[in-house]
């Protein structure tokens, strides 16, 4: 599937659906109804509901009045609008539709009723398009008189804001109905992918997934809500942390979706978390309900406010120990983006390397990076030459001996990261604080390779360190809370968001990230749907600031698969099997953007 090209110029089968009926007007239908009414159609919208029907109305004209005052429209132009759009509380009102769409909630005897009732109402050539997310497009075709005229047309919400609708066909869809659709939905300013019929399509069926997982790790304690929130946003740029996102689409949705999912594919992954039930049941839905992950003002209120799990002052045993000098080992980008960071935050920095030369060219990145600040004006040139004369460059963690915190920055490689740890045993002082920053390695194996295991810690630092804000602090079971509450403060000090987790495969943000970019490359292996599509679909439909097949390619597919195998190994779910066209890939040497080639082709530097 794909998108489909745009039909010629004299055909304009979009044309036709000039009259369009919104059958359920919850948000979502509400928000489909003002995107129609702006554009021109006229439309029909259907709720057996009086409150929803005065909601809807009300929606539109606040939202139009909204748009006069920021002179976006006139206010004759409101005026039109808002004639574009009666109302009606019974479904007979569609008889004059070119186009129906409906939305009214997940559950397929209520959809399989509206579609009933509708085939006995509306002329024969009109379409009909379920808002489903989570439902067989397939079975309700089938079960309606009309089958060829029934797709999917599923919109994001908010339907006004977001770009992405998802066209989806069936085995008994005519293609002049899914290129009608089509065109309306660019004629909307829209852009439509369209997609086979699977539960959760595209966008869903990879969104559901992490947010699944994200629950989950909440669950089992692992790290706090907060927390998990934080590092997706911070660690991966995301616009919402994943349980504040499920708190806004509804807990009990997500359940709904989620089971379909685990319905059809018995992927582990895609088993609702026992949390989602628990909440669900107690009617602890989200936002609207005023509590679900989180608490709010009130029902429907976004504004989240403090309850019995909200964390107070962390309890970290006390205050940490005093640092004022660290040493960062490594050459690479990580460790000089590190090392630039410590020294702005005015730490006297060793940057040690396996050679001088090492060392100084470690050093002249940092240079290179503080003038590109200098010319951007956010760095003056006294700053620079101040934080550049704090960082002296090492041939030998010899160097190391008076730092009050060391940090390795080396190859992602088990058995070099324990050598280091037992020279960095030898040479530092007692109470120095050993630091990792290990993405995928257990911390407590380079703890083991000292004799001070109680002052060994993780500090994943995301790239590049000088810009990223997330530092996911990894504790191990021999951790001293003492040495944890240092690397808390010395976060703090260089304007870091330190996030607590444990020491286990991925900590928070790689073990989100990483399946979730393992199913996108099953979704292309399967032929469900073209790299483009999936990119398209999670930046415009889930608001990811990139796809995930250009994130493969910046990350490396080689480092991607070598997370993904420690990811599997760790939690042994066959979910979690690294896609073999991610493997194949590796073997044939196409690693992404670093090689030229990956999941796509770029031009050679």
């Amino acid at each position: 599937m794909g998108r489909l090209p745009s039909p010629e110029p004299s055909s304009s089968p979009a044309s036709a659906l000039r009259t369009v009926a919104v059958v359920g007007l919850g948000t979502m239908g509400a928000g489909i109804a003002e995107v129609l009414a702006r554009a021109g159609h006229q439309v029909i919208g259907i709720d057996v509901s009086a409150d929803a029907v005065r909601q809807a109305v009300a929606a539109l004209e606040s939202s139009t009045a909204r748009a006069v005052r920021r002179e976006r429209i006139t206010e004759r132009e409101r005026g039109e609008v808002l004639a574009r759009f009666r109302t009606s509380l019974e479904l007979s009102a569609a008889s004059d539709a070119d186009l129906v769409i409906e939305v009214v909630p997940e559950d397929y005897a209520l959809k399989h009723e509206v579609f009933s009732a509708l085939d006995a109402v509306v002329r024969p050539d009109t379409i009909l398009a379920t808002g489903t997310n989570a439902l067989s497009v397939t079975r309700l075709a089938a079960d309606s008189a009309r089958p060829e005229r029934v797709l999917g047309l599923h919109f994001f919400n908010p339907a006004p804001a977001m770009k992405l609708v998802e066209v989806v066909s069936s085995v008994l869809t005519a293609p002049a109905a899914v290129a009608a659709v089509t065109e309306l939905a660019r004629a909307l300013g829209k852009e439509p992918v369209a997609v086979g019929d699977r539960p959760g399509f595209v966008a869903d069926g990879l969104l559901f997934g992490y947010l699944n997982q994200a629950a989950a790790m909440y669950e089992s304690k692992y790290a706090t809500r907060e927390d998990i929130d934080a590092a997706m946003k911070l660690g991966c740029g995301l616009p919402m942390g994943p349980l504040a996102l499920l708190d806004l689409i509804g807990v009990d949705t997500a359940r709904t979706v989620l089971e379909a999912m685990y319905a059809e594919s018995r992927d582990r992954l895609h088993a609702p978390a026992p949390i989602l039930g628990q909440l669900s049941e107690a009617g602890l839905t989200g936002r609207k309900a005023g509590r679900g992950f989180y608490t709010y003002a009130g029902a429907g209120s976004a504004e989240v406010v403090p309850d019995d799990r909200t964390p107070g002052a962390r309890q970290a045993g006390g205050a940490g120990r005093t640092v004022r000098s660290v040493g960062v080992a490594g050459s690479g980008t990580m460790a000089s983006g590190i090392a630039e960071v410590f020294a702005k935050a005015g730490y006297a920095v060793v940057l040690a390397a396996r050679s001088a030369e090492k060392a100084e060219r470690a050093k002249a990145r940092i240079a290179k990076s503080l003038e590109r600040s200098v010319a951007k004006g956010r760095l003056t040139a006294e700053a620079r030459d101040e934080t550049l004369a704090r960082v002296t460059p090492a041939a030998s963690l010899d160097a190391f001996a008076e730092v009050d915190l060391a940090v390795e920055a080396v190859a992602e490689d088990l058995a070099v990261k324990q050598q280091l740890f037992g020279t960095l045993d030898k040479v530092c002082k007692p109470g120095a604080v050993l630091a990792t920053t290990t993405s995928s390695l257990p911390v407590i194996a380079c703890a083991r390779a000292t004799s001070r295991p109680q002052d060994v810690i993780g500090m994943h630092f995301f790239n590049p360190a000088p810009a990223m804000k997330l530092v996911e602090v990894v504790r191990t079971v021999l951790t001293s809370d003492e040495v944890h509450a240092t690397v808390r403060e010395v976060c703090a000090t260089v304007r870091k968001h330190p996030v607590d987790c444990g020491d286990r495969a991925g900590f928070i943000v790689n073990a989100l990230l990483f399946p979730y970019l393992n199913n996108a490359v099953k979704m292309v292996q399967e032929h469900y749907a073209s790299l483009d599509d999936i990119d398209a679909a999670m930046k415009l439909g889930g608001g990811y600031p990139m796809g995930p097949f250009e994130l493969l390619d910046v990350v490396g597919l080689d480092v991607s698969l070598a997370i993904e195998k420690v990811l599997h190994r760790e939690f042994r779910d066959p979910g979690l099997a690294p896609a073999p066209l991610l493997e194949h890939l590796v073997a044939a040497g196409c690693l992404g953007r670093k090689t030229g080639r990956g999941f796509r082709e770029y031009a050679k530097a």
